[in-house]
This record gives structure tokens, C-alpha cells and sequence, in this order.
């Protein structure tokens, strides 16, 4: 069973990630992509959290199940988001397709 330490630490290294990935996406479509490093460095880190979020949930109760569902939506959407919008250092302030 999961503890609650280790549901709270998941959920705080997944609201770390979504608070940077957010950065990189605004810092995406303003500054014309001139970060892609960072940028991916952001979605791997999205990446990284969605996959713990399902290894924790494996082990949690039904409460904690719910609240990484909740924590694995927002991280997919975000996600989403993110692959649409067209990283192209070529496009002027990105676009989505």
C-alpha cells in the first residue's frame, strides 16, 4: 500500500513539473522557440510524472487512486498541449495544428 508520504511527494514532483512545463510552453509561443532544450526537457519531465503517477497507483487505496487519476489528467492534458503546439524554430511564435 501506498503511504501518504509518498502520494504527497508524487503529487508535489507532479506540480513541479506541470509549473515548469507551463513556463516552457508560454516561454514556447512568445518567444518564438529559441528553447527547445528546455522545452523538452519539460515534457520529459511530464512524461516521467504520468509514469509514476500509474506505478504509484497500483499500490494506493481507492482515495489516493482518485487523486493521481486527477493528477494524471491534468499532466496529460498539459501534455496534449504541448505536443500540438508546433515547436518550430522556423514558426514565429508557435502555432497549433
Amino acid at each position: 500500500m501506498a503511504t501518504r508520504q509518498s502520494i504527497e511527494d508524487c503529487i508535489q514532483k507532479c506540480e513541479d513539473a506541470i509549473r515548469y512545463a507551463q513556463e516552457q510552453y508560454k516561454s514556447g509561443m512568445e518567444q518564438e522557440h529559441y528553447h527547445d532544450q528546455e522545452y523538452t526537457k519539460a515534457m520529459q519531465q511530464i512524461e516521467e510524472s504520468v509514469n509514476d503517477v500509474a506505478d504509484l497507483a497500483h499500490s494506493a487505496n481507492a482515495q489516493q487512486r482518485e487523486q493521481l487519476h486527477r493528477m494524471r489528467l491534468q499532466l496529460q492534458n498539459l501534455q496534449n498541449e504541448m505536443i500540438l503546439l508546433e515547436h518550430d524554430p522556423t514558426v514565429v511564435g508557435g502555432k497549433l495544428h
